[in-house]
């Protein structure tokens, strides 16, 4: 299914080919999506009983006065080949969750099986400080918008909040079983979906709280519209919801045909919030206006596209969208599937660019801000890199002895931090002659 305007678009739209973002190579046309942040007072005005206060940029403060742990984490080398700068060994079981901090990019925290979490330093390892009290299995974690608040978050549903400078826990809440979380891009306000099908949203530290009550079963994955107004949230039923996140109440519902035939797996939005796309065990990456809520697009991989539907309820036992992520320079989008396929799309024309095969499942994919570089982390423990222009492999790296489970880009794509089952978190440098 093509839109007018994506159709239009594909009239617009230069030949892929002669656009280039790297080295000296001119930039024919660059199309310029965001048309900025909202200033925080006009989200104040709208967000009534969530007080979006407008908070005075500070400095970015030095290390002085903080006080840090023995560096017992921080391995120096490993038996065999690996590509890491640092490894961050604190952890005793499978680590799977990591995030940076967005306003320094110098600090990360890391999330695991063993009931813990730490925030820690990117350049030598080092422990800040660790996030206790959690009983259960920490699977999400995650910076303020102004890096000044971390969260951390258990399969429970124990939620913990800590101020970065001081190292105090500052707020906790206990959700029912969690699925996933996120802060708000703008906002002291942190947003969390759990397995009744709630989604919560808490201005942090005083505890101010909201429900969105979606269907009787969990809210599989969700994400705040880069607006900060509204929230798109996908279940395991299929459906799909866009939340107005000021008054409450759904402002799409896609469900049956328009939504997925089983439980979402991923949803991202593109860089000015028109475009949302959503994965799902079905195999299939729909892309969806956030204005109409209809779908605008359908995606599913050559493999499996000659497959009969799948009933309500079913699953596909060997294949599932497990990530996928918006292009910001060029009108692609990628998805990533359990069986190994990096699939390219082009949004003009909805097309398949190229197809990329891995050696084992895709865990997760993220796009290097600024370019048409994709990174793919997977279950064989590689991180890759790939020239979504060509499809062509520009590097990897190495180092893990079990499979990635998570990783998280610098904003200036010069780290990678990844996080895996052999209970290491490392630090790549990414070094790349094309840039």
């Amino acid at each position: 299914m093509e839109s007018e305007s994506e159709s239009g678009a594909a009239a617009d739209t230069p030949p892929l080919e002669t656009l280039s973002f790297h080295g000296d190579e001119e930039i024919i046309e660059v199309v310029e999506l965001d048309p900025g942040p909202p200033d925080p007072d006009d989200l104040a005005q709208e967000m009534e009983d969530v007080d979006f206060e407008e908070e005075e940029e500070e400095e970015e403060g030095n290390d002085e006065g903080w006080v840090l742990e023995p560096q017992e984490g921080v391995v120096g080398s490993m038996e065999g080949p690996d590509d890491s700068e640092v490894t961050f060994a604190l952890h005793s079981a499978s680590v799977f969750c990591v995030s940076l901090d967005p306003k320094t990019n110098t600090l990360a925290v890391t999330g695991g099986e063993d009931d813990k979490a730490f925030v820690w330093r990117l350049g030598d390892g080092e422990l800040l400080f660790e996030c206790a009290g959690h009983k259960d299995s920490v699977t999400c974690a995650g910076f303020s918008h102004d890096s000044t608040l971390v969260a951390t978050g258990d399969m429970s549903g124990l939620l913990k909040v800590w101020q970065v400078d001081t190292k105090e826990e500052v707020w906790s809440f206990e959700a029912g079983d969690l699925e996933w979380m996120e802060w708000h891009p703008r906002a002291p306000v942190l947003l969390a979906g759990t397995a009744d099908g709630n989604t919560w949203m808490w201005k942090v530290p005083n505890g101010d709280c909201k429900t969105f009550q979606g269907p009787n079963c969990p809210a599989t994955c969700g994400r705040v519209l880069p607006d900060g107004k509204r929230a798109v949230v996908g279940y395991e039923d299929g459906t799909i919801r866009i939340w107005d996140l000021k008054q409450g109440n759904p402002i799409h519902v896609l469900k049956g045909t328009e939504g997925h035939q089983g439980p979402l797996t991923c949803v991202a939005t593109n860089q000015d919030g028109s475009l949302i796309l959503t994965g799902s065990v079905d195999c299939q990456a729909k892309l969806v206006s956030a204005t109409t809520g209809k779908v605008v697009g359908v995606f599913r991989p050559e493999t499996v596209a000659s497959q009969p539907s799948l009933g309500e309820g079913e699953e596909s036992e060997s294949n599932s969208v497990e990530s996928l992520g918006f292009c910001s320079v060029m009108p692609l989008a990628a998805v990533g599937y359990l069986d190994g396929t990096l699939a390219i799309y082009d949004l003009s024309t909805q097309t398949l660019r190229h197809q990329c095969q891995h050696q084992s499942g895709i865990v997760q994919l993220l796009w290097e801000t600024g370019t048409a570089v994709v990174y793919t982390c997977s279950l064989d423990g590689v991180v890759r890199l790939w020239d979504a222009r060509t499809g062509r492999l520009l590097t990897d790296y190495r180092g893990h002895t079990a499979e990635i489970l998570d990783f998280a880009l610098s904003k200036d794509a010069s780290l990678v931090v990844t996080t895996s089952g052999d209970h290491k978190a490392k630090v790549f440098c990414v070094q790349r002659p094309d840039r």
